[in-house]
């Protein structure tokens, strides 16, 4: 199972947030379940991603008849100074779900995506610079220290500079090597199903965002869970 989870801010009621949540529900990727949660700042974003998760893991058993051996999440929304909160509270808190269901330990991958960077990536041919190829990878120099991270250049620049977007492995009890994660991301950025190659961030991200955006923008409420099942947002 991926999971995509991004935060948006609802225009209509001032420090009131919006999380949208994207589950794949089949082993080729091709369905997906989504669930919206509203917050206020006092409450913990934890409290709606559980509550989210729980209702995916029931959907994926209610199609495959069996529950996930490995779920990856990519959550979007977090920058520097939350790391520590979101690996010592909410992976804990996430992995305490699993006891819903019995004798239930799957391996979980918890990856940040990090879209508001200042790096910029170019490639030096000879005497020329120019953006570099997509699928393109950084992991070493500006890379950190205390967790597996990388730079990934997953879409195609026409004009500018290249933007890359950082990953940091929080959590990974899969023991995916980081070649592996790297090769698994970029996989994920060919999925959207509203453009017909690679975008920035994996396509469970753009879907939780734009399912976030919509919910906060426009709706202001809970889309129908007759919905839920379906890409209503794109």
């Amino acid at each position: 199972m991926v999971v995509g989870v991004d935060v948006h801010h609802d225009t209509s009621k001032s420090h009131q947030s919006v999380m949208g949540f994207v589950a794949s529900v089949n082993s080729s990727l091709t369905r997906w379940y989504s669930r919206v949660t509203f917050q206020t700042p006092t409450e913990e974003l934890i409290n709606g991603f559980r509550v989210c998760l729980l209702a995916a893991l029931q959907k994926y058993y209610e199609v495959n008849h069996n529950l996930p051996e490995k779920i990856v999440v990519y959550r979007d929304g977090v920058s520097d100074g939350q790391m520590k909160m979101v690996e010592q509270y909410e992976i804990p808190q996430l992995i305490k779900c699993f006891e819903t269901f019995p004798c239930y330990e799957p391996k979980l991958v918890f990856i940040v995506v990090q879209k508001r960077i200042s790096t910029t990536l170019y490639a030096f041919s000879g005497n020329n610079v120019s953006t570099p190829p997509p699928g393109t990878v950084l992991d070493h120099t500006l890379t950190q220290k205390d967790w597996v991270d990388f730079y990934l250049m997953a879409h195609s620049i026409r004009q500018g500079c290249g933007l890359p977007t950082h990953y940091v492995t929080l959590y990974n009890t899969a023991n995916l090597s980081p070649d592996h994660l790297q090769r698994m991301t970029f996989k994920m950025c060919h999925l959207y199903w509203n453009w017909p190659g690679t975008i920035r961030v994996p396509a469970p991200c753009k879907y939780a965002h734009k399912l976030a955006f919509l919910s906060g923008q426009f709706l202001h409420s809970e889309p129908g869970i007759q919905l839920s099942d379906k890409l209503f947002f794109l």
